[in-house]
């Protein structure tokens, strides 16, 4: 019991990364009904970015965060418009191996101009931390959970009152009733893809100090990632948030409680997730949205 309120203090904070992992994910999924395997070479990307704006300008990670969001965004339009518009209406299968390469392409071009060597960003507070009481609290992760509250909560009110967010929400629950409202339906689909993309470099920011950077970085974080939307259910964003806070206390309970448990950690979380899913196999919060 001495150790729970920093066992609690770890799972918060990791909640906030995987949320914020996460909800990119699920809003893609959301709206266009695509799981973008992808997703995890956007958080790497990302993490580049921070780390060559750091090495070479000495721009911290925290500045140069909205103009990676907006180059994230960017190149999200631009993968829509090449790639996903052209699969929208294929079967699941095609639209899995055209992400799932693009995913590889990318991983792969990281790797041609970057090589496989391990990197970080090192700004002031990522290593720095503070005593409060018995909990320490490294800085780096509570700067990383404060941008990961931020970035949630203003989609969160994006999509609850801005007129694109309610639009997205509209062609998310019906999109050929929102076609007859006269909601440009692509434009919402380019829209969502970007803003998801978007959400993912910011991960990649976050990343970027708290974790070593390599090509290969992005897939272990998409698998997790699809773990937390399909615990939370499908579509869901505060499904997203729950399934994110229940696979994060899962892991830090794992590794402080169970001997050796940092080894099991992500394989005590799994076997929490099948034990949900078998509870409920919509997800906690239930499959907000169809597949078909």
């Amino acid at each position: 019991m001495d150790i729970l309120p920093q066992a609690i203090s770890d799972a918060v904070l990791l909640a906030g990364l995987y949320t914020l992992m996460a909800v990119g994910l699920s809003l893609g999924f959301g709206v266009l009904r695509i799981i973008n395997f992808a997703q995890g070479e956007m958080i790497m990307l990302g993490a580049y970015g921070a780390f060559w704006l750091f090495t070479l300008l000495g721009v911290d990670p925290l500045i140069s965060l909205p103009v990676l969001v907006i180059a994230g965004f960017a190149l999200g339009w631009v993968i829509f418009s090449g790639f996903i518009a052209k699969v929208l209406d294929a079967p699941h299968i095609n639209q899995i191996l055209l992400t799932f390469g693009l995913g590889l392409a990318i991983q792969h071009i990281a790797i041609i101009l970057w090589t496989g060597n391990a990197r970080s960003t090192q700004p002031a507070y990522a290593t720095s931390s503070s005593l409060i009481g018995d909990v320490l609290v490294v800085h780096g992760r509570l700067v990383a959970f404060a941008v990961a509250v931020v970035m949630v909560v203003a989609l969160i009110a994006w999509l609850r009152w801005s007129e694109t967010g309610l639009a997205t929400r509209a062609v998310a629950e019906n999109r050929g009733a929102a076609t007859l409202m006269g909601i440009d339906t692509r434009k919402i689909y380019a829209l969502s893809f970007g803003v998801s993309c978007a959400l993912s470099a910011a991960t990649g920011v976050v990343v970027s100090f708290i974790l070593t950077i390599t090509p290969f970085v992005g897939f272990p974080m998409l698998v997790k990632a699809i773990a937390i939307v399909i615990l939370g259910g499908l579509g869901s964003i505060t499904g997203t948030v729950i399934g994110a806070v229940v696979l994060a206390f899962g892991e830090t309970f794992a590794s402080y409680y169970i001997p050796d448990g940092s080894g099991w950690a992500e394989g005590i979380a799994f076997v929490l997730i099948i034990g949900i899913l078998i509870l409920s196999p919509r997800g906690i919060r239930g499959q907000a949205v169809e597949t078909q």
